[in-house]
Order: structure tokens, then C-alpha cells, then sequence
């Protein structure tokens, strides 16, 4: 069978779909660890951020490894949304008429919000993008201050609420798509199922944990 043959059927849709997700899952880690340094200070934060910049500039030139990584993350995205539009149309399509009374007998909250979720992550992604990294919708952003655009921003009450909102949305996508890729990869097939749901649930958790520590601690004046 050939990749395109693959990619046309719902089996290469959903592992196309875990991997990228597997791509996404790894960056939040990442980059929820990046900012708890704003608990360090500003030289900690403003010092990771240069790094960031910088290294690998010896092979490519200064932000080029920076860059590369946001392309693959770009591409991750592109497919990951596609995937998802694409493997929800075909099961719109596969049962054209809507139950009458439906019941859900193993569904979680989480599982059932995944479409809608998505789309709301999606959208707190791009206001993220023009907010902390290209300073569009900051008034007061500072390049390469990363310190000073944190805290200004997350004291105000409503900038902090959307993020905290957004994280509870990523807390539940992660729950129950961390799940459905270690399925979708047949990890959960070497293990005990428990185990595996259980670092679902730990990404879930921590994951936004570690994201509205930061701007409840700006609001409540712990980080300045």
C-alpha cells in the first residue's frame, strides 16, 4: 500500500493526527518549563529567551534553529487541523442523520469538547503569537525583554483571564488527546492501559498547572 493510499484511509488520518500531536504535546512541556523562569527573574527568562536565539547560530545564522523549530511546528499544525477537519467530516458523513437522544456511555467531557476545544486553542494561539511574540496586540512590548512583557501584560485581570481560560481548554484537549495518541501509536499496547492514563492525566494536569502559575502569581503580586 502506498503513503497516499495510507493518508486516504482513517487509520493514516488518526496516526498522522498523533503524530503531530506528539510534536505539540512535546513543545508545551518545553515550553511551560521556558516560562517558569519568570520565577527566577528577568536575567533567568530574558537569558533563556537570547539562548534560544542564539544557539545553533554557529551552524545556521542567529534564530536559525529558532526558526526552523517554528516551521516544524507550523507544519505540525497545518496537519494536525487538517487531519481533524477531515476525520470529522468523515464521520458527520457516516451517519448523516443526528441521534435523536443521544447517549454517552464512555464519553468524558473531555472527549466530547475535543472539536470545539481545538478550535478555541486555535484561536488563543494566534492572539498568543501576535501578543508575547511579535508584540502586535501588546502595548506596551519590549523586544527581547520577554520579563517586562510578561509581567505588564498578565497584570491586567483580563489578559491573565484569557490565558487561564485557554489553559483549562489545553488542560482537557491534552487529557484526551494524549490518550487517543498513545492509542492511536499502539504504546498503551506494551503497558498496562492504566499507566498510560495515568501520564495522560499528569500532562493534563501539570502541563496548565504550570502555565496559570505565572500570571496568578503576577496578579497576586508574588512576581513583579
Amino acid at each position: 500500500m502506498t503513503v497516499a493510499a495510507i493518508y486516504r484511509t482513517t487509520i493514516g488520518k488518526k496516526v498522522l493526527m498523533a503524530l503531530t500531536g506528539f510534536i505539540w504535546v512535546g513543545y508545551v512541556i518545553l515550553h511551560m518549563f521556558g516560562n517558569l523562569k519568570v520565577f527566577l527573574g528577568a536575567n533567568a527568562i530574558n537569558g533563556y529567551a537570547e539562548w534560544l536565539r542564539t544557539f545553533g547560530e554557529e551552524l545556521l545564522t542567529r534564530g536559525g534553529v529558532l526558526w526552523l523549530v517554528r516551521l516544524v511546528l507550523l507544519a505540525a499544525i497545518v496537519v494536525h487541523v487538517t487531519m481533524a477537519y477531515q476525520l470529522t467530516r468523515l464521520d458527520l458523513e457516516s451517519r448523516p442523520v443526528r441521534y435523536s437522544n443521544r447517549q454517552y456511555l464512555q464519553a468524558t467531557f473531555a472527549s466530547r469538547t475535543m472539536r470545539w476545544g481545538g478550535v478555541a486553542i486555535l484561536l488563543f494561539l494566534i492572539y498568543h503569537i501576535l501578543h508575547m511574540t511579535t508584540g502586535t496586540l501588546h502595548p506596551n512590548f519590549v523586544e527581547g525583554d520577554v520579563y517586562h512583557n510578561v509581567t505588564v501584560a498578565f497584570q491586567n485581570p483580563v489578559v491573565a483571564g484569557i490565558y487561564i481560560l485557554a489553559m483549562v481548554a489545553l488542560g482537557l484537549h491534552l487529557y484526551h488527546g494524549t490518550w487517543s495518541m498513545l492509542q492511536t501509536l499502539g504504546v498503551n499496547a506494551f503497558a498496562k492501559n492504566n499507566v498510560w492514563h495515568l501520564l495522560a492525566q499528569a500532562v493534563a494536569i501539570i502541563v496548565p498547572v504550570g502555565f496559570v502559575s505565572v500570571p496568578i502569581a503576577i496578579l497576586l503580586g508574588v512576581v513583579r
